[in-house]
C-alpha cells in the first residue's frame, strides 16, 4: 500500500488522480492542489488561467484573479466537496495547467494567443476549466470551443450583463461585447442559450433567453435548472460564471458590481443542477481581488469551478445525475 503523499502535491505527485494531506495554510497554490504540468496525456481536465484586465470598462484588477482563486480552493482541496460527497479527483483526471501567456504591452497579440492557448488544450482531448481575467477571455476561448466541438454551441451564461453591445472593430479588446461578435461570428446559438442573473439594460438581448435576477428571486433555483434544461437540451454547451452575477454582498471582489444579484447559494444550486447538461468547457471570471474582502469573492469562484468540476467527474463516472 502506497505511503500518503504529505506536503506539495502540486510539484509533487506524480500520478494524475488522488489527493494529497496539505496543511490549508501552505504550500504550492495550485486550484485545489492538483499536480502543475503542461503534460495532457491522459487529462480530463486542464485547469489554467488567463491573466488579463486590459478589456475593463470599469474597475481594473481580474489579472490577479487567476491566483486569487488557486489560493481560495485550498479548503475545497482538504475535504470532499459538499454536497457531493466523492473526491472528484479519484477517477477524473486533472491538472493545473498555469496560465496564459500573452505580451500585455502588444494587444493585437492577446486574442491570437489566447486561441492557440486553448488550441492547445483542447487538441489533447481534455476538456478546458478557465480562471479569468476579464469575461473578454471567453470570445477566444469560444473560438477554440466551436472550433473543437462544432459550431455554434449554446451558452450558459451567468452575470449581471448580457455582454451584447454592439461592437464591430474586431480587433477591440471589450468585456462587454464579446457575446455579440459570438452570436455575429456564429460560434453560439442564442435560440438556444440563456443568461442567469442579467440586471442591465441592452436594447437588443440579440435573441438570448434572458433569466434575469428578478425572475430567479421569484421562480427559485429549481426552476432555473429547468428552464435551462429545456432551452438548452442536448447540444453541447459552453458555460460562463461572471462573478459579478452574485449581488456584491456575496462577491464585492469585482470590476462592475451591480446591486440585486444571485445569492451564493442560489448561484451554487443552478450550477450544481446542470448534470444533465453536455457543456464541453467553462470559465469562472472576473474576480479582482483588490476589491475583496475576507477573500469571500474569490471563495465563491474556487466554489463554482470546484462544481463544474464535480458535475463532470459525475458524467464520467455515468453517476445519476442531480
Amino acid at each position: 500500500m502506497n505511503e500518503p503523499l504529505y506536503g506539495d502535491g502540486a510539484v509533487r505527485r506524480t500520478s494524475l488522480y488522488g489527493s494529497s494531506t496539505e496543511n490549508t495554510y501552505a504550500g504550492a497554490l495550485s486550484f485545489m492542489r492538483r499536480r502543475y504540468s503542461r503534460e495532457l496525456d491522459g487529462v480530463d481536465v486542464a485547469v489554467s488561467g488567463v491573466p488579463l484586465d486590459l478589456a475593463t470598462t470599469f474597475r481594473s484588477g481580474a489579472r490577479l484573479g487567476p491566483a486569487a482563486v488557486r489560493a481560495a480552493s485550498v479548503q475545497l482541496a482538504e475535504l470532499k466537496p459538499y454536497p457531493w460527497g466523492f473526491d472528484p479527483f479519484d477517477d477524473l483526471a486533472v491538472i493545473d495547467y498555469g496560465d496564459c501567456w500573452f505580451d500585455a504591452h502588444n494587444p493585437l497579440t492577446i486574442k491570437p494567443a489566447i486561441v492557440e492557448h486553448a488550441r492547445t488544450i483542447l487538441r489533447s482531448e481534455a476538456k478546458m476549466l478557465t480562471l479569468g481575467g476579464d469575461h473578454f477571455i471567453t470570445y477566444p476561448l469560444l473560438m477554440a470551443h466551436a472550433e473543437k466541438y462544432g459550431a455554434p454551441l449554446s451558452l450558459i451564461h451567468f452575470d449581471a450583463h448580457c455582454d451584447t453591445w454592439p461592437d464591430d472593430q474586431p480587433d477591440s479588446l471589450n468585456h462587454g461585447t464579446m457575446f455579440y461578435k459570438a452570436v455575429k461570428d456564429g460560434l453560439i446559438d442564442p435560440t438556444t442559450s440563456v443568461q442567469i442573473g442579467i440586471r442591465t439594460w441592452n436594447d437588443d438581448f440579440m435573441g438570448m433567453h434572458v433569466l434575469d435576477a428578478a425572475w430567479i428571486h421569484e421562480h427559485g433555483a429549481r426552476a432555473a435548472v429547468e428552464r435551462i434544461g429545456s432551452i438548452v437540451g442536448a447540444r453541447r454547451a459552453y458555460a460562463t460564471f461572471d462573478i459579478d452575477c452574485l449581488d456584491p454582498a456575496f462577491a464585492p471582489g469585482t470590476g462592475t458590481p451591480v446591486a440585486g444579484g444571485l445569492t451564493s447559494a442560489q448561484a451554487l444550486a443552478i450550477v450544481r443542477g446542470l448534470g444533465h447538461v453536455d457543456i464541453v468547457g467553462a470559465d469562472v471570471v472576473e474576480v479582482a481581488p483588490a476589491y475583496d474582502h475576507a477573500d469571500i469573492t474569490a471563495i465563491a469562484a474556487a466554489h463554482v469551478a470546484c462544481d463544474l468540476l464535480c458535475l463532470w467527474r459525475q458524467r464520467k463516472a455515468g453517476a445519476p445525475q442531480r
